[in-house]
């Protein structure tokens, strides 16, 4: 098993210095490495216009802005720093889970879009997915607050990747449930938790309602919902599903993550397992067990 983390500042400041006509190009070469995480879209996907999709550096404006912010993400040595996270982060999941399926792992850390309102607001500055089996994507604008969670945020989308990866637990769009999503979350902050404690391991956007519950209890009674195009709403929030098209429930920004910390952690509690331990647990039996609690 190998970790490539993938060197992207050098490309990321030649493409802002470049003239505005070569960017497109130098971006699509910059991305073109961790291509394979699109392997499940039809046909083949324009990367430049899934950058932009994805709230990534813009391509026509604030220049010098992004290169400052490439400056603090190098001086916190943000990629180095990723890539002992995840050496460690597997270390720890390979002795607690022996048999599990580890891919190679290529990590792609782009700068985000200091321009997009709903990335810097609602999303805090990150967006991430480690969901497609050897591939980690990690969006960020270097907020203090991030730059402080670089190991954490990495060791989050890890876990989903080890949980998703052959060999795991299967994710069938046609079947999948808002609960396994949810469960997912918690299960991934859990683990990053164990490594980096409490004050780093929660994924940002849900700590505001950890303990809201009227939150909880309104994400409990959709985590039978399936059909991804509603997930949004239900795990991220509804500033998140009116920005991506689809339809709002009710429910504020990273409640779906709040919620899944609370049914892993009282799963963990009544189990007493680590959440290394419980990488592959079955979404179901952990909703059960905490619901009964």
């Amino acid at each position: 098993m190998t970790i490539t983390v993938l060197d992207t500042l050098p490309a990321m400041r030649e493409i802002l210095r470049a003239p505005a006509a070569d960017r497109p190009e130098l971006l699509r070469a910059m991305l073109r490495p961790a291509a394979g995480m699109y392997r499940y879209f039809p046909g083949e996907p324009d990367l430049v216009a899934l950058h932009r999709m994805g709230s990534g550096f813009p391509l026509d404006r604030d220049g010098e802005r992004c290169l400052e912010a490439l400056d603090a993400l190098a001086e916190a040595g943000a990629w180095a720093r990723i890539g002992r996270a995840l050496e460690d982060a597997v270390a720890v999941q390979v002795a607690a889970t022996p048999g599990i399926t580890v891919p190679d792992l290529t990590v792609l850390l782009v700068l985000g879009d200091p321009g997009d309102e709903h990335f810097m607001g609602p999303s805090l500055g990150l967006t991430a997915n480690g969901s497609v089996s050897g591939h980690l994507f990690l969006n960020l604008w270097p907020f203090p607050e991030n730059l402080a969670r670089l190991e954490a945020t990495a060791v989050h989308e890890l876990n989903h990747n080890l949980r998703y990866s052959p060999g795991g637990v299967v994710w069938d769009p046609a079947t999948v449930t808002v609960g396994e999503q949810v469960v997912s979350e918690g299960l991934a902050d859990a683990f990053a938790r164990q490594l980096y404690g409490d004050e780093l391991g929660y994924a940002r956007i849900g700590v505001a309602h950890l303990a809201d519950d009227a939150v909880f209890a309104k994400v409990v009674t959709g985590l039978g919902v399936t059909g991804m195009r509603n997930f949004t709403a239900w795990v991220h929030g509804d500033a998140s599903a009116i920005r991506f098209g689809a339809e709002p429930v009710g429910l504020p920004s990273g409640a779906g993550y709040a919620a899944g910390n609370r049914l892993v952690d009282a799963y963990l509690a009544a189990t007493g397992r680590t959440a290394a331990e419980a990488l592959l647990a079955d979404s179901r039996e952990v909703i059960d067990t905490a619901l009964a609690r």
